[in-house]
């Protein structure tokens, strides 16, 4: 028998190299010159994978085992990290690497209604080796479907015609718009609210009950009060961070993109002002990756506002998403801010209490805080005068689909789908006749035409099984065949579901399977829909029967079913 030290003595010894893959020489230089000088936290994980998606069109297996070791992580957590995210391509050692230029074209709802299908199928056969041609979900981008992105720039009304014109002359980069720069800004008296506020103008208190008498609520789907965000977050104590959810990947909602490529500094200031209400130390902004050229927008005026020395201690950080419609719901954002996966995190506690890296964390929509300048400026009344029907304010309505003149319509809470079309719209396209519309975007239901006179607002949709959610409103025609409409939507639920928990990865998998025959199987579909509502972790889950239930509802002959 061995004694105690004799034992320890015969120990093995330690190895002389890590066990699992290698660094490779070679790549670890590539990684740690991409780097430089930038810190190695785990927070920046996929900021840096896209520096390598970028430079390298996907991401090689020896640099992410290099980028690994460099940043002290387990292989293993890089890796899905980086499979998680659709825009992140990896290619295996061995494989062969991607092609030069990726063309993305957007299968959404109304892309699909303008011909993305058949579009798809055209470059498919064109560009069957040279070029890479994938199906991608909504680019934001509904009002000029369908879509295509050429590397990163996008051709609206897309044609094979024009995309070979994109190839040919190598436009490959964001197209920058017109928009409001800081300068023009300021000099139309931009920026005055913050600075009343930060030189003590005007109390935190004050402000928040200007926002309570506004009936400001949520613009990103839920629809809850501002300001008792505020109360909330100031209930916690300090360090506090303020963060903004600009991944509006609901199909059809474009409202974010629109305000922040056309006039980004009213946006800030808004930001700003409720990092400043909250005390935040930092305000970041999460910003899906489909939206380049306001991504660069930003950077460059945030620089400016930075320099006027605005920003809070730790200033305003941008974070580009990657491809996750998941990352949309607010506890998997702030995972995703973290260089984690996506998935949405168990609640309590909420992230007023408990959110980004632990902290007490304010989160707000792009549109919510774009109108807080405004609101302040004009005062409560001027908002909360603007409904119809009863109701208070407006809505940003992203309008697409069948009628004349789609776009991002401001009009006021209240409106009817008919006089939205009719009012804002200039009215249905030229052979077509209204036949159902989505008040909410893809998880928002769908109604008949025959249900017009609902006011588009919070809590008037939800007794006939939808809700306004984002106020993307897709208009529907006589020619739209509803069950393929609800498998279209299904099929996006299915693909962006982020796999956390049972329910939702199988219920719309098998959901789509049962609905891409001819007659829908009723019964299987009841019982997919409660388990999808009663036991999803998210609201992706829960809402993602919604469209389904609609069209069994309210078009059952569209699907087979005979109407009960």
């Amino acid at each position: 028998m061995l004694k105690r030290k004799d034992f320890f003595s015969n120990k093995k010894k330690k190895l002389s190299f890590t066990k699992g893959r290698q660094v490779d020489p070679d790549s670890q230089e590539v990684v740690r010159n991409l780097l430089g000088d930038r810190p190695r936290k785990r927070e920046f994980l996929i900021e840096y994978l896209h520096l390598f998606q970028d430079k390298f069109k996907c991401l090689h297996h020896k640099h992410l085992v290099a980028l690994a070791s460099e940043m002290k992580m387990a292989m293993t957590e890089v890796y899905e990290v980086a499979t998680f995210y659709a825009h992140f391509d990896v290619v295996l050692d061995g494989q062969e690497t991607q092609p030069e230029v990726t063309i993305r074209v957007c299968d959404s709802l109304t892309c699909e209604m303008m011909g993305a299908k058949e579009l798809i199928n055209s470059l498919q056969k064109k560009y069957s080796e040279s070029i890479r041609v994938v199906r991608a979900p909504c680019m934001g981008r509904c009002d000029l479907a369908p879509t295509v992105e050429v590397a990163h720039n996008h051709v609206d009304k897309a044609s094979i015609d024009s995309i070979e014109e994109t190839l040919k002359n190598k436009k490959f980069s964001p197209v920058i718009p017109n928009y409001i720069d800081f300068k023009t800004y300021k000099n139309a008296g931009g920026y005055k609210t913050l600075n009343n506020c930060i030189e003590g103008k005007k109390s935190v208190e004050e402000i928040i009950k200007i926002v309570q008498d506004s009936n400001l609520r949520g613009k990103g789907g839920a629809g809850f009060p501002s300001f008792q965000k505020w109360n909330f977050v100031l209930k916690e104590k300090k360090p506090r961070i303020f963060a903004v959810n600009a991944d509006e990947g609901e199909p059809g909602t474009f409202k974010d993109r629109f305000y922040l490529e056309s006039d980004p500094h009213r946006f800030l200031e808004g930001a700003l002002i409720a990092s400043w209400a909250v005390e935040a130390d930092a305000c970041y902004i999460y910003i899906r990756d489909e939206y380049p050229a306001a991504i660069k927008i930003l950077r460059e005026e945030i620089a400016k506002v930075t320099a006027e020395g605005l920003t809070p201690k730790n200033g305003i950080i941008i974070r580009r998403g990657a491809g996750a419609y998941i990352c949309g719901e607010e506890s998997a954002m702030l995972e995703s801010i973290e260089g984690k996966r996506g998935l949405p995190r168990h609640k309590p506690p909420f992230p007023a209490q408990k959110g980004l890296f632990g902290l007490p964390t304010l989160i707000h929509n792009v549109e919510t805080v774009f109108w807080l300048r405004d609101i302040i400026e004009r005062g409560p009344e001027w908002y909360s005068a603007q409904g119809k029907n009863g109701r208070k304010g407006f809505h940003s309505f992203s309008v697409s689909g069948r009628v004349k003149k789609p776009g991002v319509k401001v009009a006021p809470a209240g409106i009817t789908v008919r006089d939205l079309i009719d009012e804002y719209c200039g009215g249905m396209q030229e052979g077509h006749k209204f036949k159902g519309y989505l008040p909410g975007g893809a998880s928002g239901g769908i109604l008949p035409s025959t249900m017009d006179k609902i006011p588009l607002d919070f809590g008037c949709l939800e007794e006939h099984g939808c809700f306004l959610g984002s106020a993307a409103v897709v208009i529907l025609s006589d020619q739209d065949n509803m069950g393929k409409v609800g498998l279209n939507l299904m099929r996006f639920f299915e693909d962006e579901s982020c796999g956390q928990c049972t329910p939702c990865r199988v219920g719309t998998e098998k959901a789509v399977k049962i609905m891409e025959k001819d007659i829908w199987d009723k019964h299987t579909l009841d019982e997919l829909t409660k388990v999808l509502c009663d036991a999803s972790i998210c609201g992706l889950g829960q809402a993602a029967s919604n469209p389904l239930q609609s069209v069994v509802k309210h078009f059952s002959e569209d699907v087979g079913l005979s109407k009960e």
